[in-house]
This record gives structure tokens, C-alpha cells and sequence, in this order.
């Protein structure tokens, strides 16, 4: 199923998204990540879409606004395609290759569940920044909490997924990386999801032998195609990657899991490391981002105009005094 989350004549609503666009609201339900939680699990959330299935349809998707499908409990976005971390290592540190320790693990970080846009929404300039780009990635959506999961068990909490382009400001990055932290206001600014949650059973079909989905993804500014690759050229599973952000701690419902950036023009500081210059340009305000994943559908954002940074002092140098 696909599952939708929509502005309709001042009410916001979840509906079940059928092939020709109809919406059959779920009746009494305005949050996706609240009926997930309710729900625990893939089979009650296909129990609670099969109902909405039986009451009188609503709007057709082209007369609503698509908000963004959940709003996350929070957000980890992984780095798991060897091509990207090549490219936008040259781009960013000027550095080549891939570092051994990237083999180790599924290495992510957390951004903010604070700064979520939906499709067609605008999307501003972050502030201070001239150097914007988008990242093409898929996400997974978790949908029963746990903790120190196998791949195997993991399985089970993974509800569904989602497009997932996470906005990146590499000048604001790249300055930000050489205290050794971050990415912090590189990345903050802005991630947009959807356009549906696509429930977990229905990419089944497109798993390969080894637990990959082998998905075609594409990425366009202003209706030209800057790449392509696939989502079986990930380094992990989901399933991996979802054991491993529970090592230790709690994944809950309503969590999203970031694949990473995808090779081939997943975005542009990939394409700016490998030709040595940035061919195409960042992105500025008027352009348009349009990601497209199989099975999943297209995510089309505008970038406009942000606001001026309000301006700090810089750090102090201080004394050691003592106590």
C-alpha cells in the first residue's frame, strides 16, 4: 500500500493512495507517525489502510497539498554507496579514495527531524550559503521499536519506505568538517520526504539474492537528467543498517534511516570532485530538484530565496584561569 499525508480544505489527513491517484482517508487519523505507532508493525498498518479502503473515497492526489508522509522521531542518515564517498570525499576535503574505516560499519549521523519539507514544497537557501546541492537517497521507515537487533530480526521493523533528499550546503559543510565534527549547519536547514510511504511488502519483488533492493533512481535540475544509479550498489542492507543504529540503544517507530547518497550524480559535489571543477553549477534560487525512485515515485522541489544569517561573534580565546 501507499499511504499518503495531506492538506484538504484546512484539515490535514493520512489516506490510502490508489494507482489512479484516489485518496481513501483513513477515518479519525491526522498523523502517519502516530498511526504507525499505533499500529506496531506492517500488518496493522495494512489492517488500518484495508479499512480505509472500505468507506467512500475522498479527493483525487492532484486537488491536495502532499505534506510530507510522517514527521520523524528522528532522523540518521547513512553513508552507504562506495561511488559517493569517492566523489564527494575529492570535492569536499580534497582527499582520495575511501577511507578503510568506512568498510568497518554502516557509518551514519543524525540531522534534524525538526526541518522536514514535503513535495512541490519550496525549499530556501540556508543561510549564509552559496554553494547548495541536493542528495538523491531512499529512506526506511521504522515501525515497531527495538533494540540490539540482528539484520534478521530487523526485518520486522522496517514499516516502509520513502524518497529522502537531504539538502546539503557544502560550502557551510565543508568549513564546518575541519573542527572534526559535523556535519551541523551543512545539513540542518532542510530534508524533504515522500511523496507516499511505501509499505515494505510492496518492494519484496525488486530484492535480489543478496537482501538489496534493486531500484533505478534518478536525479534532474531544471528537467535535465545530472544522474543515475541504482539502490542495489549500497554497501549494506537496510536491514543491516537498521541492526546497526540499534546496537546499543533504541530505534522507535516512526524513526527514518537514510540510505545515503547514491553514485552517478546523486548529487553534485560527487560530479564536482570527479571533473575538478562544479559542472553543473550549485543550486540556486529558482531551480528546480526532481528525485524519481521505482516503486517509490518522484519528489519535485523548487529552491528559493532563505533568510541572512544573524551574525555571531567569533570564539573567544580565553585564559586558563582556575577555580
Amino acid at each position: 500500500m501507499r499511504f499518503a499525508s495531506f492538506a484538504y480544505r484546512h484539515r490535514r489527513r493520512v489516506a490510502v493512495v490508489e494507482a489512479d491517484g484516489t485518496l481513501f482517508p483513513v477515518p479519525g487519523v491526522a498523523s502517519l507517525t502516530d498511526l504507525i505507532r499505533e499500529t506496531d508493525g506492517l500488518a496493522g498498518l495494512l489492517a488500518a489502510g484495508a479499512a480505509a479502503l472500505d468507506v467512500p473515497p475522498g479527493p483525487h492526489v492532484s486537488q491536495v497539498r502532499l505534506l510530507p508522509p510522517l514527521q520523524p522521531s528522528s532522523v540518521r542518515d547513512f553513508v552507504t554507496f562506495e561511488e559517493h564517498v569517492e566523489g564527494v570525499r575529492r570535492s569536499v576535503s580534497g582527499e582520495a579514495g575511501v577511507p578503510d574505516q568506512w568498510y568497518v560499519a554502516p557509518t551514519f549521523y543524525f540531522t534534524s527531524p525538526h526541518a522536514i519539507y514535503g513535495p512541490q514544497d519550496d525549499v530556501p537557501m540556508p543561510p549564509g550559503s552559496s554553494v547548495l546541492d541536493f542528495e538523491l537517497e531512499v529512506a526506511a521507515v521504522i515501525g515497531r521499536d527495538g533494540r540490539d537487533l540482528t539484520p534478521e530480526t530487523a526485518r520486522d521493523h522496517i514499516i516502509g519506505y520513502t524518497i529522502f533528499n537531504d539538502w546539503s550546503a557544502r560550502d557551510l559543510q565543508s568549513a564546518e568538517m575541519r573542527v572534526g565534527l559535523g556535519p551541523c549547519k551543512g545539513k540542518d536547514t532542510a530534508s524533504t520526504l515522500g511523496p507516499y510511504l511505501v509499505t515494505a511488502d510492496e518492494l519484496e519483488p525488486y530484492r535480489d539474492a543478496e537482501g538489496f533492493l534493486r531500484l533505478a533512481l534518478t536525479a534532474e535540475v531544471n528537467g535535465e537528467k545530472v544522474g543515475s544509479d541504482l539502490l542495489s550498489n549500497m554497501s549494506w542492507t537496510f536491514e543491516e543498517m537498521t541492526a546497526y543504529a540499534s546496537r546499543g540503544t533504541r530505534i522507535v517507530a516512526g524513526d527514518v534511516l537514510g540510505s545515503g547518497t547514491c553514485g552517478n550524480g546523486g548529487c553534485l559535489a560527487e560530479l564536482w570532485g570527479r571533473r575538478g571543477e562544479q559542472v553543473p553549477p550549485p543550486l540556486k534560487p529558482g531551480d528546480t530538484v526532481t528525485l524519481t525512485v521505482e516503486g517509490l515515485g518522484s519528489l519535485t522541489n523548487r529552491v528559493v530565496p532563505g533568510t541572512a544569517p544573524v551574525e555571531l561573534p567569533r570564539g573567544r580565546r580565553r585564559g586558563r584561569e582556575r577555580p
